[in-house]
């Protein structure tokens, strides 16, 4: 085995991608009148997305940026949702809204994220961005595979000729990844339930995308020696020590088992600290973007 793998410190990354665009928004403020302006709507009580809302109410303001919540009860209809957001479609303020998953179970979810305006949907997930990305043409990315290639982009340098293994094909994180890996000229292969001989794919890549929701699935001899490791997953798991998991205690782990691959890979994120703090960064990135564009401008590059 080799030496022990740099980890990638999504964290830090994300704190100074933060910065650089509280920055880019006082500036688009000072210079235009415009202020960023993020709605986020939450339907129900869901625990877990309270504290997702939240943490990014205080982050946007944190920015510099404007920031609504609306607050739905778990029994609001579909169409009370919808008249929400079309009436935040054509607020002025509002350059960014975001609908927070899960909704509940009698909301189609598909429906709603179709009416959000593609021009602001800052969670990237319209059919119009997706279209956008897969030909090359200016867009709202999804957040968390925005934040992965800004992560390779600073450890690596130029990407192209590379080849990249994405394990995992969902619309929020797979398939944008893999297009965001096109577009840095690597070579990508998909991976998904029915692949066979996982392992070997996977040991082809230089670079190794894990975006599967399954608690260290990836294991260390799965992984090419040198191959720089991307772990997007973040599952609860037991813990460690007997008595605390008998007590109910929780770890939280990624879709990579972490101590053998950080023996064989030579870059790595961690879990948690990697990928995570990223995609908050990247929904206030993909704000201002929005904000920029809405007045004809473009956005400056926050990625360096």
């Amino acid at each position: 085995m080799g030496e022990a793998a740099i980890l990638i410190d999504g964290k830090a990354f994300a704190a100074g991608l933060v910065d650089r665009v509280a920055a880019a928004a006082a500036r688009l403020k000072a210079d235009h009148g415009v202020q960023p302006g993020l709605a986020v709507v939450i339907v129900g009580e869901d625990p877990a997305s309270q504290v997702y809302v939240r943490s990014k109410g205080e982050r946007t303001v944190q920015a510099g940026m404007y920031s609504e919540t609306h607050r739905l009860a778990e029994t609001a209809s579909q169409d009370e949702l919808l008249a929400l957001i079309a009436r935040l479609n054509t607020d002025a303020k509002i350059h960014g809204v975001l609908v927070q998953l899960p909704l509940p179970a009698h909301i189609d979810a598909d429906a709603v994220l179709a009416a959000i305006d593609p021009d602001k949907d800052v969670d990237g997930f319209h059919v119009v961005n997706a279209g956008r990305l897969a030909v090359g043409l200016p867009g709202l990315v999804p957040c968390t595979p925005l934040g992965c290639i800004m992560l390779l982009k600073d450890q690596l340098g130029d990407l192209s000729g590379l080849n990249a293994v994405v394990v995992g094909r969902s619309n929020i994180v797979g398939k944008p990844m893999a297009q965001l890996l096109l577009a840095e000229s690597c070579t990508v292969t998909i991976a998904h339930s029915r692949t066979r001989d996982l392992p070997a794919l996977c040991r082809t890549a230089d670079i190794l995308v894990a975006a599967v929701g399954r608690p260290e699935m990836v294991r260390g001899d799965w992984i090419k020696p040198g191959a720089t490791v991307i772990d997007v997953g973040i599952n609860r798991v037991p813990a460690r020590d007997p008595q605390k998991a008998a007590e109910g205690k929780t770890r939280l782990v990624g879709d990579v088992a972490f101590d053998e691959a950080a023996t064989v890979a030579s870059r790595i994120t961690p879990v948690p600290g990697g990928v995570g703090p990223m995609t908050i960064a990247c929904l206030l990135a993909n704000t201002y973007g929005a904000a920029c564009r809405s007045v004809g401008l473009t956005p400056e590059e926050l990625d360096a």
